[in-house]
C-alpha cells in the first residue's frame, strides 16, 4: 500500500522531531507540523512528549491560534479549567468566529457538568463551523450527559446526514434507540441507512443485533450474512451469526460461523462452548464433551464451561462426575442459585439427601423463586426428619405462594403427623377449596395421615358439599 502525500509528510514531520529530541539540535517546524505532533502524542497517550512538543511549538510559532488552541487543549484535559478559560477569552476578543473557540468552552462546561451552558456554547460554533458532524456529534454527547436520549439521538442522527460514515455517531444511534426501548425504530432507521450506505459492515451488524434483540431470527441471519460478506474478518458477526443460526436449530452451520471466529483470533471460551453446545444437539457426544474440556482450559474460571459440563452429565445420568464438576463452578460462583439447584438435584438422585438439603436451601437463600425447589426442599426435610423444620419452610413458602394447594396439602399433613389436628384440619380445608383433584397428593405424601378418620371426614364433607 503506497501512503498518500499528507501521510508521508507527517512520519517525515515525525521522525525529524523525534531526531531532535534524540540529537539536542532545533529544527524548524510549521504551526500545523507542531499542531499535529501533539496531536499524535495526545492519542498515544504520551502526554509528557506532547507537552515538549507544544513548549518547542510556542517558541517558534508564539502568535499561533492553532498552537495556542491546542495548548487549551491540554489545560483542558489536566482540569486546569480556569487557566484554559482566561487563554480562551483572550483569543475569543482577537476571533470571535473561530468555532473551535466556542468547542473549547464548552468541553470546558461540560467539565464542569454545565451541559447545558456547553450546549449553547456548540451551537454558536454551528454558525461558524464547517465540521457540522463534528459539532452535532458533540451535542449529542452533552444530551447524552443529561440523560436526555431522545434530543442526544436526534443530534447524532444529524451527525450521520452530514457524515454518513461516523461510526462512533451511528453506534450513538443505535444505543439511544435500545436505551428508550425503540427497537423497531431503530431496525427502520437503519434500513435507511443502509440504502445510502450500503456497505457497511458496522449498519447491518447492528440491524442483525437488534433484529435478534426481538427474536427475528431469519432476518438477523440475513443481516449478519451481508456483514460477514463486507468483511469476511469481521468476528462479531461471525459470532452472531452463530447465535443466529442456533436459534433456527442449523446447528451444522452455527459450528462453521464459530470456527471461522477461532481461524481469525486465537480461540475464545464463548465460541468453544457455542460449538460444544451444538455438537450435543446433534448428538454428537464425543464432540461435545471435548469442547466443553477445551473450553475450562481455555478459560478454567469461566463457571458456564463447567456448568455445560455438569449438565452434559447430568443428562447422561452420570452424577458421580455431575457432582465433581457442578462444585467446580460452585468454587468460581458460590451465590449462584441455579448451581446450588443443580448440586442438590445432583444429590437427590445420589440419595444424599443432606447434601441435597443444604444445595435447595442455598438455591432458595440466593434468589430462588420457583415453587418446585421450595417442595424439593420441604419433602427432602420431611424426609431427614426434621417437621419443625419443613413447617417453618412451609410457611415461608406459603408467603410466597399463598394459593398453592401443593403448599396447603403438606401443611396439612405435617400439622396431623403432629397432632396437632386444628391446624391440619384448617390447612387441609385450605387445601380442598384450592383444588379438591389432587387431595389424592397427601395420600402420596402422608399415607398413614391419609388413612385416618379425621382426614376422610374432613375430605367426604368438602366433596359432599
Amino acid at each position: 500500500m503506497h501512503l498518500s502525500h499528507e501521510e508521508d509528510d507527517y512520519n517525515v514531520s515525525l521522525s525529524r522531531f523525534e531526531s531532535m529530541l534524540k540529537t539536542n539540535k532545533v529544527f524548524f517546524f510549521d504551526s500545523e507540523e507542531f499542531e499535529e505532533i501533539i496531536l499524535h502524542y495526545l492519542d498515544m497517550g504520551k502526554a509528557s512528549l506532547a507537552k515538549k512538543a507544544l513548549k518547542l511549538a510556542l517558541e517558534q510559532h508564539p502568535r499561533s491560534t492553532g498552537l495556542k488552541l491546542v495548548q487549551i487543549e491540554m489545560l483542558i484535559y489536566d482540569d486546569k479549567l480556569d487557566a484554559a478559560e482566561k487563554m480562551l477569552n483572550e483569543l475569543y476578543a482577537i476571533e470571535p468566529h473561530n468555532e473551535e473557540i466556542y468547542i473549547q468552552k464548552a468541553n470546558i462546561y461540560s467539565k464542569r457538568d454545565q451541559h447545558e451552558k456547553a450546549i449553547e456554547e456548540l451551537e454558536k460554533a454551528l454558525q461558524f463551523t464547517d465540521d457540522y458532524a463534528d459539532v452535532y456529534n458533540l451535542m449529542g454527547m452533552e444530551y447524552l450527559f443529561m440523560d436526555n436520549l431522545e434530543l442526544a439521538k436526534h443530534n447524532f442522527i444529524k451527525c450521520l446526514e452530514v457524515d454518513v460514515e461516523d461510526q462512533a455517531a451511528l453506534y450513538n444511534v443505535v444505543y439511544c434507540f435500545e436505551f428508550l426501548d425503540q427497537q423497531q425504530e431503530a431496525i427502520a432507521y437503519l434500513e435507511k441507512y443502509i440504502d445510502k450506505n450500503p456497505y457497511s459492515e458496522i449498519a447491518w451488524h447492528q440491524q442483525g443485533r437488534l433484529s435478534y434483540s426481538i427474536k427475528n431470527y431469519e432476518n438477523a441471519l440475513r443481516c449478519f450474512d451481508y456483514a460477514t460478506l463486507i468483511d469476511d474478518e469481521f468476528i462479531g458477526a461471525f459470532m452472531e451469526k452463530g447465535k443466529s443460526l442456533e436459534k433456527l436449530k442449523r446447528f451444522e452451520e452455527a459450528i462453521e460461523a464459530y470456527e471461522r471466529t477461532i481461524e481469525l483470533e486465537d480461540p475464545t471460551s464463548y465460541a468453544l462452548l457455542r460449538i460444544g453446545k451444538c455438537h450435543e444437539k446433534l448428538g454428537n457426544k464425543a464432540e461435545a464433551i471435548k469442547f466443553y474440556n477445551k473450553t475450562v482450559h481455555e478459560d478454567p474460571l469461566l463457571d458456564k464451561g463447567w456448568i455445560a459440563i455438569t449438565d452434559f452429565y447430568i443428562r447422561l445420568k452420570n452424577f458421580q462426575k455431575a457432582l465433581f464438576y457442578v462444585n467446580k463452578a460452585l468454587a468460581i460462583d458460590n451465590e449462584n442459585q441455579l448451581y446450588w439447584k443443580r448440586y442438590a438435584t445432583i444429590n437427590r438422585n445420589m440419595n444424599f439427601y443432606e447434601e441435597a438439603e443444604f444445595g435447595y436451601r442455598k438455591a432458595v437463600e440466593f434468589g430462588d423463586a420457583h415453587l418446585d425447589t421450595w417442595l424439593f426442599w420441604i419433602d427432602i426435610l420431611q424426609f431427614l426428619g426434621e417437621f419443625d423444620s419443613a413447617i417453618q419452610t412451609l410457611l415461608q413458602a406459603s408467603e410466597f405462594f399463598p394459593d398453592e394447594y401443593q403448599i396447603e396439602y403438606r401443611l396439612a399433613g405435617m400439622y396431623y403427623m403432629l397432632q396437632q389436628n386444628d391446624k391440619g384440619k384448617f390447612h387441609l380445608t385450605n387445601g380442598l377449596q384450592l383444588n379438591a383433584n389432587n387431595r389424592t397428593l397427601m395420600e402420596e405424601l402422608f399415607p398413614v395421615v391419609w388413612n385416618k378418620k379425621i382426614v376422610q371426614n374432613v375430605i367426604s364433607k368438602h366433596v359432599k358439599s
